[in-house]
């Protein structure tokens, strides 16, 4: 072999490895969006996550409220139930408070145009991106939602004086909540957590957990994106966790009475052959206590779907803390971008 062809195929070699390890490297970089698993941890099929839920009588949807991921799937989700159960399907969300079910109501009956509906609820700041393409799909096939929230000046009420001063309200304002008293399983990791318990260290509490300002009022809304009492979860960005403040009655109580109240408007639209489909902050679900467990104590024959939300660096694998939080788990990677609220 000449020096011309030994050259030349040195140069043929150099390259082939050079491409060869830049497709390596590519390879490898692929980004996944996110992971689905089941409650063991194993991974699990979106289209299994779609049978079950679509086999249930309620479904959980436990979300990061800042996760385009979590408002991507459940829109997904939300569209391919209709395809299956078509009228059937009921939507109902934290996300809307009792008090405004009218409003919305005439909205998606076409009575009010859709700017006086926004004028006129309290709508969150992220409703636009994340929220509204939820109730239009309500509003397109004309389905029922539900705004199942407590008014957030009655959580506020229990944060700041106690439940007992719910007991002044008049007789209509009590109609847009859980019927009093406020019964609850004080030893749920939940809310013992929140009261102090369960080992963890608390600081002072400020606000309701996982609560934000809204700009439209001076009022806070209450919200779910919180660390699980599982602990080792990392937060998604822009969210606090219930372990923030120091535990107190009244903050296991402003919680629970959100729980409750959600259960009991979920359980006054739905019925047999139905499937509701509601939309909650993961704490409001997670570890089969919360809301499952209010839903549980009503009805125990229900079928309950439950899906939450993680937050972790790598979403090949889920991480320990994150199993048995729901029967399906979404895994989000830790660096995703997150919608404004």
């Amino acid at each position: 072999m000449n020096i011309n062809c030994i050259q030349r195929y040195s140069s043929k070699m150099v390259l082939f490895l050079l491409v060869g390890g830049f497709t390596a490297v590519t390879t490898n970089a692929q980004k996944s969006a996110y992971k689905l698993f089941r409650e063991d941890g194993k991974k699990v099929k979106y289209a299994k996550m779609l049978e079950a839920a679509s086999g249930a009588d309620i479904v959980l949807f436990g979300e990061y409220h800042t996760n385009p991921i979590s408002h991507w799937l459940q829109l997904e989700l939300t569209t391919d139930l209709y395809d299956l159960r078509g009228e059937g399907l009921i939507l109902g969300a934290e996300m809307f408070e009792a008090d405004n079910q009218l409003i919305l109501n005439e909205y998606l009956a076409g009575q009010i145009t859709e700017k006086k509906f926004e004028e006129e609820v309290r709508l969150w700041q992220n409703y636009t991106t994340d929220y509204k393409p939820l109730v239009l799909i309500a509003k397109d096939k004309g389905l029922t939602f539900v705004a199942t929230n407590i008014p957030r000046r009655y959580a506020n009420m229990v944060f700041n004086r106690g439940v007992v001063s719910l007991d002044s309200l008049s007789d209509e304002a009590k109609t847009y909540m859980t019927p009093l008293p406020l019964d609850y399983d004080t030893s749920l990791n939940c809310y013992k957590q929140m009261m102090g318990g369960g080992g963890s260290p608390m600081g002072e509490a400020k606000t309701p957990m996982g609560e934000m300002k809204v700009p439209k009022s001076d009022t806070i809304a209450p919200v779910g994106d919180a660390k699980t009492p599982k602990g080792g979860t990392k937060m998604p960005m822009g969210t606090r966790s219930p372990m923030d403040g120091h535990g107190s009655t009244n903050l296991a109580d402003a919680q629970a009475i959100k729980d409750a109240t959600m259960t009991h408007f979920i359980l006054e639209y739905w019925e047999p052959g139905k499937l509701f489909v509601h939309y909650n902050g993961a704490y409001h679900s997670d570890d089969f206590e919360s809301m499952n467990w209010f839903l549980k104590r009503a009805n125990p024959d229900l079928k309950i779907v439950t899906i939450s939300t993680v937050s972790q660096d790598d979403v090949e694998a889920l991480e320990e803390g994150s199993e048995g939080k729901a029967d399906f788990i979404i895994a989000v990677p830790s660096s995703m971008t997150q919608t404004s609220r």
